[in-house]
């Protein structure tokens, strides 16, 4: 069995006889008190699945940190060995034990029990809650962790930087590939353009023609470059009929022309 397998086998024990030990101590001061055992079992059995939940999402958090190996040992030169990372998950366990150590000649059962529970939530709270950010806080102002966190901190600004620059030109080229794509077609399309704006605006062509002829216009269209280039070539249309006849009212005849010609859709009937 790996380490990481073992440190966290021996947290899920010491956790399990950490909450065994908190609920005997709430149990026994709710007997104590004058409550019933009706009580307490019903006072426990609503507040099961809560503390389930969040047993399990404490259990989550801590083995994905013991699991990922998380720390860095020229910065946390302590913490970061296997005897720590022990002695950090068997807390309770050690403080059960010193708590039945100090509890030798205890008669009653009651009390040495207890005097078990409170020995494990005391080193528990002592390690988890005390010691062991302390021991963090001392490895960090150490000079040599502080040296190697300023350093690792400076390769990761700069490696982030290279990420933002890399993207950025990534977009520059595909941007700028867009725009040698756009002029390209342009000139693909602007006899297209010139033959729809034609059939905008003149007056003595059937229509059904017309829309014949722009139909077919909107599938070669289609077939240069999709969607984006049928877009393009209905706007350079417009602009051309625009420079053309000013003073005419121009209809977008092209829209509805073109409803159902490859993913085209008329945007008034959608």
């Amino acid at each position: 069995m790996s380490r990481r397998n073992i440190i966290k086998l021996v947290h899920l024990a010491s956790t399990a006889w950490f909450m065994l030990c908190i609920g005997y101590i709430l149990v026994l001061a709710l007997r104590q008190a004058g409550f019933h055992w009706w009580i307490i079992f019903s006072l426990s059995g609503h507040s099961a699945l809560l503390i389930f939940l969040l047993i399990s999402l404490y259990l989550f958090a801590i083995f994905r940190g013991v699991g990922r190996g998380t720390k860095i040992e020229v910065e946390h030169p302590l913490t970061s060995t296997n005897c720590y990372m022990v002695f950090y998950v068997a807390a309770p366990l050690l403080g059960g034990l010193a708590g039945t150590l100090g509890m030798i000649g205890e008669s009653r059962i009651s009390q040495f029990l207890l005097g078990i529970a409170l020995g494990t939530l005391g080193a528990t709270f002592l390690v988890w809650i005390i010691v062991d950010p302390v021991t963090g806080l001392v490895e960090m102002l150490l000079p040599a962790s502080r040296k190697h966190r300023l350093e690792r901190l400076a390769r990761v600004r700069v490696l982030r930087q290279k990420q933002q620059e890399k993207r950025k030109r990534l977009l520059a080229e595909i941007l700028a590939q867009e725009e040698q794509d756009r002029r390209r077609r342009q000139e693909v399309l602007q006899p297209y353009a010139e033959k729809l704006a034609g059939l905008l605006t003149t007056n003595t062509i059937d229509f059904k023609q017309a829309e014949r002829e722009a139909v077919d216009i909107g599938v070669n269209a289609w077939q240069i470059g999709g969607l984006n280039c049928m877009r393009q070539l209905r706007d350079m249309t417009m602009d051309l009929c625009k420079k053309k006849y000013q003073d005419s009212m121009i209809i977008d005849y092209v829209s509805t022309w073109w409803d159902g010609v490859g993913s085209w859709r008329n945007p008034s009937l959608g």
